[in-house]
């Protein structure tokens, strides 16, 4: 075994890196100085509902692909082959459901956080379980996102550790909470660029000196790194076509579907028709950006064969090897490692800024705004902004706790994971289940994180107990906000497992489902035993009718029973960007939201009395079972 070998930056590398940060600055001070200035919580928590489908379709790429994930696929494509590929095929119904059943569902409720949802479908304790729970989530998650690739450019390169993550969280912090929502988007976009140039100059400079992509190709076929279609059904096998292609979909729906910075980025759009069609411009950016990352692994292995960096003693994890190859390649080129490392560093700024701006978006609109309803809109921007601010020194502080835990880094990564699935099951039991109550929704919730977290531990105590040597931390590149765990968590089952040792070694790339899966049947247990919700409590808009699609063959009578007749709310015919309000129920449990029109208001007023009436003479009275026609005139500003 040799000794860890450093190689050095040159004066043209950290200025390529210093630009990086400067250009991020700036995009954020331009929009904290023009345009609306930021003075709206309106502006700067939902960029005035005023994006295009262009920057939304980038900034969701871009919160996707984190520097984790940048370090992860390549080493993921060298030690184990192309099956992780497949996952790919994961990212159909991934991005089709959200676009079609949740972006409608969250765009016609006007909401602002996507925890409000479950105060309108069930009440404002199951709001508050939701929100805390995300907060945990991207709090332990955001530190560690931002040392961990730090880390391993200081262990390869010798960059300055602390001097990488104070310029990357400061800036972050400035841009996030200057320019809010617009400013986050923007850079992103801008990150995302710099993300596809570095890994594009590795590939195309790597396979040139590798001898060609034929080469290439060759090598990789000869060292049986090109995987075929493994169609094993046990889902305690790491990786199959079953685990990366069905297990992938409940991943990609906790991060696309649920998540809150995603859905923040949704419903910063314009029009309903644009947030849709962000979801069909990043499937093929999502696309290529694996293909990028599966090739940048096969050009390694065309370098160094069955003899890595790792086996030589060279680096120490398998995300220092990805960095010694690209200071490898770029040995004799200054100017590109550089460029690299602005690559890998626009991964955790757009990582980093997302949780930034949702978490004080939630924290705002969930924990604060409803015990003041009376802040004034000055106010209420000063605090999203100061509590940005909060947030990302909190995020420092977590990085410097991440540096001192030593081997529970790793945990803290699976931690991470864990919680995805469970807020994917609550969502899934209020929206799909209408009979579904607080109760069970609470119950769900804590069933399915207790759950996650018992399989997780228990996967990583025994995992560490076992004397037989396992591969060291690869966080692999798989969507940010579900699974970002460790290998400790993704080895293959020994043969023969039974009983719990059998759950403990259940694939993580099923983690999601199952922990989801949890959530809505000990959910739906609790809710038929504790009196399920009918009709007239459901808030108008909270239920998408999949079950009354389903059952079209039954009976109105049992299908009134099984609370599958409410149909999907209209889609609003315009919404005012007026300053920040929340969305309310009335007293009959609809949602609406202060931003509605004068018009609308009188009408309700003037027809009340009348409804009240009707009400009495016709009690028996329900919504039609047919679903809302899509020909209603899009959204407008």
């Amino acid at each position: 075994m040799g000794e860890v070998v450093q190689m050095h930056f040159t004066t043209v590398d950290y200025v390529i890196f210093a630009l990086l940060l400067v250009a991020s600055a700036g995009i954020g001070l331009f929009y904290a100085f023009s345009g609306g200035r930021q003075r709206t919580t309106q502006e700067f928590l939902m960029a005035d509902r005023s994006m295009s489908c262009l920057p939304v379709s980038l900034s969701l790429l871009a919160t996707f692909q984190s520097a984790v994930a940048i370090l992860g696929a390549p080493s993921e494509v060298y030690t184990f082959g192309t099956e992780y590929w497949f996952l790919g095929c994961s990212y159909f119904l991934g991005l089709l459901i959200p676009a079609h059943v949740f972006i409608p569902v969250f765009y016609r409720l006007r909401l602002s956080s996507a925890y409000e949802y479950l105060e309108l479908r069930f009440n404002k304790t199951v709001r508050i379980c939701g929100t805390a729970t995300f907060i945990f989530q991207m709090v332990i998650y955001m530190g560690v996102v931002l040392y961990a690739p730090a880390l391993a450019l200081n262990a390869v390169t010798g960059f300055d550790l602390w001097g990488a993550v104070l310029a990357m969280g400061l800036v972050c912090t400035l841009y996030t909470a200057l320019g809010g929502l617009k400013a986050v988007m923007w850079t992103d976009v801008f990150q995302t660029v710099v993300m596809f140039a570095g890994q594009l100059a590795v590939i195309v400079v790597g396979t040139s000196q590798a001898g060609g992509i034929a080469e290439v190709w060759r090598k990789a076929i000869n060292g049986s790194r090109i995987s075929g279609l493994d169609l094993n059904p046990n889902p305690l096998e790491r990786h199959t076509f079953w685990t990366l292609g069905v297990g992938g979909v409940f991943l990609m729906l906790a991060l696309y579907g649920v998540n809150q910075a995603q859905v923040q980025r949704y419903l910063s759009s314009r029009t309903e028709k644009e947030a849709v069609m962000s979801c069909y411009v990043v499937f093929p950016c999502q696309q290529v950006v694996l293909c990028l990352g599966c090739l940048m692994g096969l050009v390694m292995f065309a370098r160094y064969g069955e003899d890595s960096p790792l086996d030589k003693g060279y680096v120490t994890t398998n995300d220092q090897m990805v960095l010694y190859f690209v200071m490898d390649v770029f040995r004799d080129l200054p100017g590109l490692p550089g460029l690299f490392v602005a690559c890998l560093f626009s991964g955790a700024l757009s990582t980093i800024s997302s949780a930034f701006n949702s978490l004080a978006t939630v924290t705002m609109e969930d924990l604060i705004k409803p015990h003041f309803p009376n802040m004034t809109e000055g106010k209420a921007t000063l605090l999203s902004k100061g509590l940005a601010l909060g947030y990302g020194l909190v995020c420092l502080a977590m990085a410097y706790i991440a540096s001192i835990m030593g081997s529970m880094l790793q945990a803290a990564f699976s931690i991470f994971g864990m919680v995805g699935g469970p807020l994917l099951g609550l969502f899934c039991l209020g929206m799909f289940f209408p009979w579904a109550n607080p109760t069970g929704a609470v119950v769900g919730l804590v069933s399915g994180l207790v759950m996650a977290f018992w399989i997780g531990i228990g996967s990583f105590v025994m995992r560490m107990s076992v004397p037989t040597p396992a591969p060291a931390l690869n966080a692999t590149a798989l969507p940010l906000f579900d699974n970002i765990t460790t290998t400790v968590m993704t080895t293959t089952a020994k043969p023969g497992s039974t009983g719990v040792e059998a759950l403990y070694s259940l694939s993580y790339m099923w983690y999601s489902a199952h922990n989801s899966a949890t959530v809505v049947v000990v959910g739906l247990i609790v809710s038929l035993l504790t009196g399920p919700m009918k009709e007239k409590e459901l808030t108008p808009g909270t239920v998408y009718p999949v079950l009354g699609t389903l059952l079209f063959f039954l009976p109105d009578r049992y299908r009134e029973k099984l609370c599958c007749i409410t149909p999907l709310a209209q889609k609003p015919t315009q919404i005012k960007t007026q300053p920040y309000q929340m969305a309310q129920k009335d007293r009959n449990g609809e949602a609406y939201s202060k931003e509605d029109t004068v018009t609308e208001e009188k009408e309700m007023e003037s027809d009340r009395a009348q409804t009240e009436e009707e009400d009495s003479e016709d009690s028996r009275a329900r919504p039609s079972c047919r679903l809302t026609a899509h020909t209603v005139q899009e959204t407008a500003l």
